[in-house]
């Protein structure tokens, strides 16, 4: 132990066995989520200090100028020049991230700048991806204005033996923005290995604890941290996490006949990002590091108290009378795939500690869904989801895509009993409003 009552310093974005080297012992997610950027203390403060500076002084002593061009990667890690190319701040929360998620994590300004980077990085000529957020088809429909990129529909195997080729990507949203449901990693882990593609994870519907991408086989996982890595509504984040595997692979995906680089995966995505200039504000990178802390305890109890709101919905829906089964047409949410009972199936083993805060409600009407969110008191009727409290979405007003019959429900931190009231009386007071 230091002076200042923090372990010795282990290597920036420590994993499980440098943190087990630097702490005596293995730590639970729980408590690395606390204690996994100790090692970035530079002042015995306990709480974490945010530096807002862009630019940082060079050493005073001549001799120890190092051009930027010619820095070794390694060694450049803890050495500061611009904050577009990384802050102590967004240091602290990629040192978080990276032992959360499993493998190096790189910030980004926001899930789409995550997304689109990635894209960049793989570069491949096709992307196989199928329903959910309507921003990664944006990024996609981008690219393609830019170098002709097509897209394969994921779910069609068909499509995907014929069309797809070594070093295209397939892209895997799960759980599946706006329903809730699950997709099976495993599946699409050999679908990748037989055609020689990349396989990437959008997994912000289903943050740590719920869901281990990197275990069923991902290359490179994403998150939109403004949701549940923020978890309070108040920042705007993206987060690339590349598989421990190919982290130090000095390949350069989408060139053509393969190539070699001098900097590894992650180098080459930190080096990309200081010209696509998609960095956090080191405002957001305090309020990342601030909210990580109490990423279990956040999400474990949104995801119970979705999973009994979604019983629920789905016991008086079945019930045939009242005032759910006659307003609302159905519910989704992985928890009611057929999966779900078995606890054998590839969805257990995928997401064993629960299911994603976010589930969809179909009303029987349009104008239905469009009124309900106004008879609610709980709920706020906002877009995104992930934040401590709790948010219904007539999910046509930020996506032109979806069944205008559609409400997403993002589940926050509040009595689940309170919620399912709220439920309750906003149904009964539209069943009165419209006279049904």
């Amino acid at each position: 132990m230091v002076s200042n009552g923090t372990p010795e310093k282990t290597a920036p974005g420590a994993g499980p066995d440098q943190l087990e080297a630097a702490f005596g012992r293995p730590l639970a997610l729980a408590s690395r989520s606390i204690h996994a950027d100790d090692y970035t203390n530079t002042h015995p403060a306990v709480a974490p200090p945010m530096h807002v500076s862009t630019t940082f002084r060079y050493p005073r002593n001549p001799d120890e100028l190092v051009p930027w061009s010619e820095a070794d990667p390694d060694a450049f890690e803890n050495f500061y020049i611009y904050s577009r190319e990384k802050s102590p701040t967004t240091t602290r929360y990629e040192a978080l991230l990276t032992s959360l998620l499993g493998g190096p994590a790189i910030s980004y300004a926001s899930g789409l700048a995550a997304f689109h980077a990635m894209m960049v990085f793989l570069n491949p000529r096709r992307v196989a991806i199928g329903g959910g957020y309507h921003g990664c088809h944006g990024i996609l429909g981008l690219l393609h204005k830019l170098n002709g990129l097509e897209t394969v529909e994921l779910e069609d195997e068909a499509a995907l033996a014929a069309r797809l080729r070594p070093g295209d990507v397939i892209h895997v949203e799960t759980p599946l923005n706006p329903t809730g449901e699950a997709r099976d990693l495993e599946y699409y882990r050999r679908k990748a290995d037989e055609l020689g593609c990349w396989l990437t994870v959008d997994a912000t519907f289903a943050p740590p604890p719920l869901l281990e991408p990197f275990r069923w086989g991902a290359d490179v996982v994403m998150h939109s941290g403004t949701k549940y890595f923020g978890g309070h509504s108040d920042m705007l984040s993206g987060v690339l996490a590349v598989n421990p595997k190919r982290a130090g692979e000095r390949t350069v995906p989408g060139r053509k006949g393969g190539g070699e680089s001098k900097l590894t995966w992650v180098q080459q995505l930190r080096e990309e990002r200081l010209l696509l200039g998609g960095v956090m504000g080191n405002f957001e990178g305090w309020l990342g590091v601030r909210s990580l802390r109490t990423l279990e305890l956040r999400v474990k109890r949104q995801s119970e108290n979705a999973q009994r709101l979604v019983e629920w919905l789905a016991e008086e829906k079945g019930k045939g009378e009242g005032v759910v089964a006659e307003l609302v047409d159905r519910i989704q949410h992985s928890s009611l795939q057929p999966e779900a009972a078995d606890k054998d199936s590839w969805l257990a083993r995928q997401m064993p500690n629960g299911h994603g805060p976010v589930f969809a409600v179909w009303l029987a009407s349009e104008p239905l869904a469009r009124r309900l969110p106004s008879k609610l008191r709980l709920f706020h009727h906002a877009t995104s989801l992930g934040g401590v409290e709790s948010l219904v979405e007539w999910r046509a007003m930020s996506d032109a895509t979806v069944d205008r019959r559609l409400i997403r429900v993002s589940v926050g931190v509040e009595a689940w009993e309170d919620l399912r009231d709220d439920l309750l009386q906003g149904l009964q007071a539209l069943k009165e409003e419209v006279g049904r």
